[in-house]
């Protein structure tokens, strides 16, 4: 990316970058984030929902009925992706 301007930078680098830079984590339905992870390893951490199209209160639902298993990814140093229904 030397050289190169922010604005011709892809969004999804952008983003990664970013999180890796800042100690966070991805949450994305984009599956390019997935993939990215899948190649790349962590950081940042990536939880990848797999759901259609639907309403961030069903995203936030999604994720709060997962909160075990986003607790579990955490601690786990090797985890580099999450798939949630």
């Amino acid at each position: 990316m030397c050289g190169t301007s922010t604005s011709q930078v892809p969004t999804t680098i952008r983003y990664w970058d970013y999180a890796k830079e800042h100690g966070f984590w991805i949450v994305s339905k984009d599956s390019d984030f997935h993939q990215r992870s899948f190649l790349r390893g962590h950081p940042p951490k990536v939880i990848w929902l797999r759901l259609g199209n639907c309403s961030t209160t069903e995203l936030a639902r999604t994720l709060r009925a997962n909160l075990k298993l986003v607790a579990e990814f955490e601690l786990h140093e090797m985890a580099s992706f999450l798939i949630l229904p």
